[in-house]
């Protein structure tokens, strides 16, 4: 990794590392999920959330989450087998991935931890943070799946 390389261009080193194909688009800000869909001419569930989630021995993981749905913690913990999983403060978030919330994203976070995918992404292409406020990175999800070894699982539900 580039010394002092920019959120976006972490995200392109570490795609060209794993031979990741990948757009990257420049946006306007969005102010929800619906705004950042309609600015790139996608559905909501085009988006996917990557959440950091932490584990109860400080060890973390990525959860992709299509953007229409929301994380089912009872799901994702009985994939992961622990008991207890929780959603770190924007501190930690940052210091476990090198990204400020809403730009993580597995490629380029300075630690390589486990990624598990919401089975509704596969087959699919998405679009996600790109490591920077304003930009979004496309990519095929299976590609995306398979260079990170991903676990697939069923880890989302229904919003609301």
């Amino acid at each position: 990794m580039t010394e002092g390389a920019s959120g976006v261009e972490r995200v392109k080193e570490a795609a060209s590392a794993r031979n990741l194909d990948i757009e990257i688009r420049e946006r306007p800000a969005a102010k929800s999920l619906p705004e950042a869909a309609a600015l790139l001419g996608i559905d909501p569930a085009g988006i996917v959330k990557t959440l950091v989630v932490k584990r109860s021995d400080d060890t973390f993981l990525f959860a992709l989450i299509p953007g229409d749905r929301a994380i089912s913690w009872p799901k994702l913990r009985a994939v992961v087998g622990v008991n207890k999983l929780q959603l770190p403060d924007p501190d930690r978030a940052f210091e476990a991935t090198g990204y400020e919330r809403g730009t993580i994203v597995p490629l380029g976070s300075t630690n390589d931890w486990p990624v598990y995918a919401d089975e509704q992404i596969v087959g699919k292409r998405i679009a996600m943070g790109a490591g920077a406020h304003g930009y979004s990175l496309f990519v095929d999800a299976d590609d995306l799946i398979a260079a990170y070894g991903a676990t697939i699982a069923d880890i989302s539900q229904p919003t609301g």
